[in-house]
């Protein structure tokens, strides 16, 4: 029987949480108010009770809807196998309080595997999109500006060549055969055992294929010749297996039996039909030299691979398949997409901003991609959707007006903003595991894909949430600073305005004025009595004045003297004991030009 979350808890699960209160890192707090949210623990309950027709009202009590919601996210967050979650949650009390398995027993990696089978694709887009909405809510994101982008998520196979996806058929076949006479016994063909001579085969094209000088392509096409025929007669003889016991030749006894064996025989009937298309295929390729297969095969265990080349000069093949994420403000990623055939990405663009207006209920008013989704007809599409700011590049364009419009400061800056994808993408990769699907099929490859996003979005929440709650409150007392007394939000200054600051600062650097130096008063300009103040204190440890000793430099008009290769860009770096400035000067090698 499944329910929303525990009823009572333990007096274990009171002990716990007030022990780890203060020990729960950042993200936690505030990612345990959003997984509280009623709808994204429905959502997860109903997926449960999807698996048996008296899953609610029937059975012993399973682990809670809540419970299953947070393992899965928590194992997303750090990118941990089964396993590794299990013991991990076992030894300590923080994820056992932040999971709500508490005092409780941990279940083991094989129940949490189906608990995540039974939370399929649809569940992990209706828990993404709630998310959406408490982000757009607290007010971390508005959407006023949206940016778009493709990554490759790989499957998890290993690198594809005509031989070793022969062998891997071979394999498979083989050994489901072989259960198929545990079960059965001797009645019917009798098995051949060929996984040794089909290995030397492999072998030997490994050793031709890495030879050193030019390939030896004759003896290349004899060893995939005997290569293709020793797999021909195995899955011959799978045939043969197949057609045995579905038709009572082979058979066993007692109803488990008996329903293993049909199990054995529709794995076969799976696998025959792919290790054909790789023959196929190999055949193409080796002896006509056609590279170029109609629904070409890079793996018997993930058929659904495709090859997608991003023009990546350290890996310039992948293989998996085509993921799009679309981002708000603030690094949000309010959706994402699992493609089954990868599209052309300049088709994405109208459909993206459709499912922004979607669920954030605004148009943006900036659009920023890379070129590849560049159109002429997109542009205009989007422009007529109410966007204001297109900010998307077009390459091979010849009009003057084009490349002067993508050379103004909105669309560099958008540009900019764009960039930001990039570093999204990366962090999803790396964190959260979506360079690798470990998920089998195209239903795991998108609750892989769907988990890892959902487990992001949570971090940037906090985040984000985090910076903002530090702007309102005091830094020692906690109290909330009231509006009126906030210090206003700097404002970026233009470079006209920048212009006649320093111009000002020059003129006051002309007044001279008195100031004690070496115990003694000494006549000396304004920029450089404020200068020696900031230097004095820099020596002293002063961070701040010490970028003060530069920018006083830079703006009083004694600037360094940049015609010299060897000076130019030169930055002076302070040393720990200077006394003077001719000295600092000195052991820099820069000179001071005096305007």
């Amino acid at each position: 029987m499944i329910e929303m979350r525990r009823a009572q808890l333990s007096f274990g699960d009171g002990l716990i949480a007030g022990e780890v209160s203060d020990l729960r890192e950042g993200w936690m707090t505030h990612a345990d108010r959003v997984l509280a949210d009623e709808q994204i623990v429905g959502a997860v309950y109903e997926a449960l009770a999807r698996r048996h027709p008296k899953s609610r009202s029937r059975g012993r009590l399973g682990a809670p809807a809540e419970v299953v919601l947070r393992l899965l996210i928590l194992k997303h967050v750090r990118n941990w196998s089964y396993h590794v979650l299990e013991r991990e949650v076992r030894a300590n009390l923080v994820y056992r309080d932040f999971t709500r398995v508490g005092g409780g027993k941990m279940p083991d990696a094989k129940t949490m595997g189906r608990w995540g089978l039974a939370v399929d694709p649809e569940t992990i887009r209706q828990i993404h999109d709630r998310i959406v909405q408490i982000a757009q809510q607290q007010g971390v994101t508005q959407g006023r500006r949206m940016r778009v982008d493709t990554t490759v998520v790989e499957t998890n196979i290993h690198y594809p060549t005509d031989s070793t996806l022969l062998g891997d058929g071979v394999r498979v076949l083989i050994r489901t055969m072989k259960k198929v006479t545990e079960i059965a016994g001797a009645a019917g063909t009798k098995l051949r055992d060929r996984t040794r001579s089909v290995k030397l085969r492999l072998l030997d094209i490994s050793r031709i294929a890495r030879a050193k000088g030019p390939l030896n392509h004759e003896r290349l096409k004899q060893g995939y010749r005997k290569l293709l025929n020793s797999t021909s007669r195995v899955v011959g003889q799978a045939k043969r297996f197949s057609h045995e016991i579905s038709t009572g030749v082979k058979r066993a006894r007692g109803i488990l039996k008996r329903l293993a064996l049909q199990g054995l025989r529709q794995e076969l009937e799976a696998m025959m039909p792919l290790v054909r298309q790789v023959m196929r295929q190999t055949r193409q390729r080796i002896f006509h030299g056609n590279t170029r297969t109609e629904d070409k095969l890079f793996s018997v265990f993930e058929p659904s691979t495709e090859i997608i080349r991003k023009g990546k000069a350290g890996k310039p093949n992948e293989f998996g398949k085509m993921v799009k994420l679309q981002e708000a403000e603030n690094q949000i990623v309010i959706d994402y997409e699992v493609y089954d055939r990868r599209p052309s990405d300049s088709g994405l663009l109208i459909p993206a901003i459709e499912i922004h207006q979607a669920k954030l209920g605004r148009t943006p008013r900036l659009v920023a991609a890379d070129a590849g989704f560049y159109s002429a007809r997109n542009e205009a599409a989007a422009k007529a959707s109410g966007v204001k700011r297109v900010c998307i590049p077009n390459r091979s364009t010849k009009s003057v007006a084009r490349k002067r419009e993508q050379k103004k400061s909105w669309f560099r800056n958008g540009q900019k903003w764009r960039t930001g994808c990039e570093g999204r993408i990366s962090v999803a990769k790396r964190r959260h595991g979506l360079d690798r699907c470990r998920y089998k099929g195209s239903a795991g490859m998108k609750r892989w894909v769907g988990l890892g996003v959902v487990a992001d979005n949570l971090r940037r929440l906090k985040i984000k949430h985090g910076r903002r709650r530090k702007k309102e409150m005091g830094s020692h007392t906690g109290e909330a600073i009231p509006a009126s007394k906030r210090s206003p939000r700097r404002q970026r200054v233009s470079p006209q305005r920048q212009e006649h600051i320093i111009t000002i600062f020059k003129r006051l650097a002309m007044e001279r004025v008195t100031v004690p130096y070496n115990g003694r008063p000494t006549r000396m300009t304004r920029a450089e009595a404020i200068l020696l103040k900031n230097y004095n204190a820099a020596v002293q440890g002063d961070k701040n004045a010490r970028a003060n000793v530069w920018r006083a430099l830079e703006r009083s008009g004694q600037l360094l003297d940049q015609t010299d290769p060897a000076k130019a860009g030169k930055p002076i770096f302070l040393p720990e004991k200077v006394h003077d400035l001719e000295q600092l000067l000195a052991e820099e090698g820069a000179s001071i030009i005096h305007r």
